[in-house]
């Protein structure tokens, strides 16, 4: 289990900065995480996807922060805009920045199965077992998010365009 869990802490952590966007918080949940998949190891069964035992259980703790926060009430996370913006060195790093904060400005729903489906690579059944939802969600959730990403991305080529129209 130990061995499992450490070739899965940077996924895992990686998951929890997609949820929580807070670096310190994203080291709670991990280690949250590591904890109870330590103290609970006896319930994962023979042959399953431990990773997705170990994303299911961090999603778990993080809707239950999530639940505690709205209860105290303007306690929490930070906005998208309030993170480090990554320097803008190349084209390439700049244009995966803009990506990532469209992502970033989806529903926490969406996000979360863009996450585990497009970067984690889990089907989607996995993806809805970790979530708990059932697959038609992921596979709406997923559809959504293209759509929204696509138009998000056609915006900033009209107005360049729109721009470039305009000063003729």
């Amino acid at each position: 289990m130990r061995n499992e869990l450490s070739l899965c802490l940077a996924r895992l952590w990686r998951y929890a900065m997609v949820l929580s966007k807070k670096r310190d918080v994203a080291d709670d949940l991990v280690q949250a995480t590591c904890v109870r998949a330590l103290e609970r190891g006896q319930q994962v069964e023979a042959g399953s996807r431990v990773d997705r035992w170990f994303f299911s259980i961090l999603h778990s703790i993080w809707i239950n922060e999530t639940r505690a926060q709205q209860v105290r009430r303007g306690q929490g996370f930070v906005d998208i805009d309030e993170l480090d913006a990554a320097p803008d060195e190349f084209d390439n790093q700049r244009q995966a920045n803009q990506v990532m904060q469209r992502v970033n400005q989806l529903p926490e729903a969406q996000r979360n199965a863009v996450f585990l489906v497009y970067v984690e690579g889990f089907t989607y059944l996995e993806a809805a077992q970790t979530l708990d939802v059932p697959i038609g969600t992921i596979m709406s959730r997923l559809a959504s998010a293209r759509q929204t990403l696509a138009k998000g991305a056609a915006e900033p080529r009209a107005l360049s365009q729109r721009g470039e129209n305009h000063d003729r």
